[in-house]
């Protein structure tokens, strides 16, 4: 699930970056919105690895102390 998630984050940066160049030009505003849409992305994916290394140490202290 989070390799979809990473792929839609990376299309949706991508689509959103194309569509502020559309015009021929790259404004400040412009600059600003990538730089914050790109660190958006990178966040989320780093909060999916967090979560997704969380969840294996939570299984592997489940298997070396059976309640």
């Amino acid at each position: 699930m989070d390799d979809i998630k990473k792929g839609y984050r990376e299309t949706e940066t991508g689509a959103k970056e194309t569509w502020r160049k559309a015009d021929g030009e790259e404004s400040v505003a412009d600059k600003v919105g990538n730089a914050g849409d790109q660190i958006r992305k990178e966040l989320g994916n780093a909060g999916d690895n967090v979560r997704d290394g969380a969840d294996h140490a939570d299984d592997d202290l489940s298997r070396n102390n059976p309640r």
